[in-house]
C-alpha cells in the first residue's frame, strides 16, 4: 500500500503512478484508505484539517506523486438572471452554512430540496441539476498548507 505523506501543488507537467477521483465529501478525510482509479491502493496520512482540490499532487516519501481529480458528483448549477441575483443567493445559501462552489457567473451546490426551494422563492434565478466536479469554498478560517504565514512578532 502507498502511503501519501505529502499535499504539493497543481503541476500538470508532473509524472505521475496514477490519479485518485474523490467527491468533494471524500476530499475532506485527511487519514483514510482509498483505491486509486487504476485499483493501487492507497493511504491518505495528511494532516487534520487539510482540504485536498481536484489537480493537486500527493506523494510518499520516496518522491512517488499521485495527481489527484475531482470526481463529479450530482451538483445544483444556479445562475443569476443579473449579478446581484446571484450575490444574492450567495448571501442566503451562505447564512445556512452549505458548502458552495463560487464562481463569477454561477454557484453549485449538493442538491438539497429545502435550498432549493428557497432559492426559487428569491427569484431571478435558474437552477440546473447537474454531474459536475464539485469544489466548494474551503471557508474563511481554512490555512492552504501552501499559504506562507506572517510573524509578527
Amino acid at each position: 500500500m502507498l502511503t501519501l505523506t505529502r499535499l504539493l501543488p497543481a503541476d500538470a507537467s508532473a509524472k505521475v503512478l496514477t490519479t485518485l477521483s474523490l467527491t468533494a465529501s471524500q476530499r475532506t478525510r485527511s487519514r483514510h484508505r482509498f483505491l486509486a482509479d487504476d485499483g493501487t491502493s492507497l493511504y491518505l496520512n495528511l494532516p487534520r484539517g487539510t482540504v485536498l482540490r481536484g489537480q493537486s499532487l500527493l506523494g510518499d516519501d520516496q518522491g512517488t506523486l499521485v495527481r489527484l481529480l475531482a470526481k463529479p458528483e450530482p451538483v445544483i448549477v444556479i445562475t443569476g438572471h443579473s449579478p446581484f441575483d446571484l450575490i444574492r443567493a450567495a448571501y442566503h445559501l451562505g447564512n445556512r452554512h452549505v458548502p458552495l462552489e463560487l464562481a463569477p457567473d454561477t454557484l453549485k451546490l449538493e442538491p438539497d430540496p429545502v435550498l432549493e426551494a428557497m432559492v426559487q422563492q428569491l427569484g431571478g434565478l435558474t437552477q440546473v441539476h447537474a454531474h459536475l466536479p464539485f469544489e466548494p469554498e474551503a471557508g474563511a478560517y481554512h490555512r492552504s498548507p501552501h499559504a506562507h504565514a506572517h510573524s509578527h512578532g
